[in-house]
């Protein structure tokens, strides 16, 4: 009920930008979504709020402190009820990434046990193996130059297709990872668009393309599925896991198509973005050949030639400070969304409900007060000592709080050993010009 008294209460809101009377700032962040995002915090701070279109607000969120409060203190008023996740659906459908509430809690503590590191010891055989074979085919082109993006994508495919679900994808690697591509740079261009979901419909060539794509993967993982199903195998990986889950109430499984939405988010989430932060660090040593010649110095050390393996990577602090440098840098997945269910308050300015949170790892990453010269590539700032000085939230390359990614370990396991296995045997150099 609406009182006089509570219509003379006065609101504190954030600085932020006026917008177009109609449009808002829709039309910025359409145009380049982590520039504007960059340019307000700049101009405005560590609050922003700014109107993506009339009665639709937001909140940009940097200071590691206020990220904080969204994804741990009060998770559970922001909610991922939000467009690009609704977007995302349409892929993914209703598995660990896009799902809310008990679902998601149900669902979280199945696969749980998979990413346990004692399970992550038995794959790192497995992931250099994996690695070497993309390097003994490296043999044949030698010289000449490799599309080093692709080439990470297949492998990191193979690897989560293998280590998830004990499948080897390799023949059908290439459909699945043009699929996976056609999908991703669909989303990337239109998850901004609050009609994405409508518009998906229409019989245009770029919508045509991404609904093939999903049929494409579906096929692939509908397959695996179903084969799983005639086997009755339990081969202890996640998707045995999935289908021989019961809950403890109703002995009910999963049906289909719940473990398919789950195979599917784990496939996706669990190459893409290892494959970006590879192909990221392969650029940034080529730019910087003094770390990289102290990571070789590294790896000759310790391996002296031979393959790397889980118990190595103790040993191996040059490797790891490498990818959290390039992890800050370049964070796969640079934007974070939440949707905060009830009124509350963010750094002493109220934040009303149904208000849209953005939180950038890639800005947070960035912030003056905790990165010094942050565009500089430096590793050394993942020394214990400077990690001890930071906030937890200055680096939440894997997000935080209760949905942080559960595949951070397996993600930096992986990226350590292939970074281990390849940097032994090759230099990789940018094509001139590019």
């Amino acid at each position: 009920m609406v009182t006089q008294s509570s219509l003379l209460t006065p609101h504190y809101f954030p600085p932020g930008p006026a917008g177009h009377p109609l449009l808002g700032v829709m039309r910025d962040f359409q145009r380049d979504p982590l520039g504007y995002l960059s340019q307000l915090v700049g101009q405005y701070g560590d609050l922003v709020r700014y109107r993506f279109l009339p009665g639709w607000y937001g909140y940009i969120v940097s200071h590691p402190d206020h990220v904080k409060y969204v994804l741990q203190d009060n998770n559970r008023n922001y909610s991922k009820q939000v467009h690009p996740m609704k977007f995302l659906q349409l892929l993914v459908g209703e598995g660990l990434l896009t799902s809310e509430g008990e679902f998601w809690r149900q669902q979280r503590r199945l696969a749980q046990p998979a990413f346990h590191r004692q399970r992550l010891a038995a794959l790192g055989e497995m992931m250099t193996g994996t690695t070497q074979a993309m390097l003994d085919r490296w043999q044949t082109v030698e010289g000449r130059p490799l599309d080093v993006d692709r080439e990470m994508m297949r492998l990191t495919l193979r690897v989560a297709a293998r280590a998830l679900f004990d499948v080897d994808v390799s023949d059908a690697a290439a459909r699945v990872g043009r699929a996976f591509t056609e999908a991703s740079e669909y989303y990337a261009a239109h998850y901004v668009n609050p009609l994405s979901r409508t518009l998906v419909h229409l019989p245009t060539r770029p919508h045509r393309r991404f609904k093939a794509a999903v049929r494409t993967l579906d096929q692939v993982v509908q397959g695996i599925i179903q084969e799983r199903r005639r086997s009755g195998e339990d081969r202890g990986d996640l998707l045995s896991m999935l289908l021989l889950a019961r809950d403890a109430d109703t002995g009910q499984g999963m049906s289909d198509r719940q473990v398919r939405d789950e195979v599917m988010t784990l496939l996706l989430a669990g190459h893409e973005t290892t494959s970006n932060a590879l192909t990221w660090t392969w650029y940034l040593l080529d730019r910087h050949p003094e770390a990289a010649e102290k990571l070789r110095a590294e790896l000759a050390a310790v391996l002296g030639g031979r393959a790397p393996a889980m118990d190595d990577l103790p040993h191996l602090p040059t490797t790891r400070l490498v990818l959290e440098e390039t992890l800050r840098l370049y964070p796969p997945a640079w934007g974070l969304m939440r949707l905060s269910e009830a009124a509350d308050q963010i750094g002493g300015y109220d934040l009303p409900a149904r208000t849209y949170v953005v939180i950038s790892p890639y800005l947070t990453h960035r912030h003056p007060a905790f990165w010094p010269d942050p565009e500089r590539f430096d590793p050394e700032r993942f020394t214990p000592e400077q990690i001890a000085g930071r906030p937890r939230y200055a680096y939440i390359p894997f997000g935080g709080g209760p949905r942080q990614c559960i595949g951070n370990t397996f993600a930096m396991v992986e990226a350590q050993l292939v970074l281990a296995t390849v940097a032994q045997l090759y230099r990789l150099r940018l094509v001139p010009g590019r």
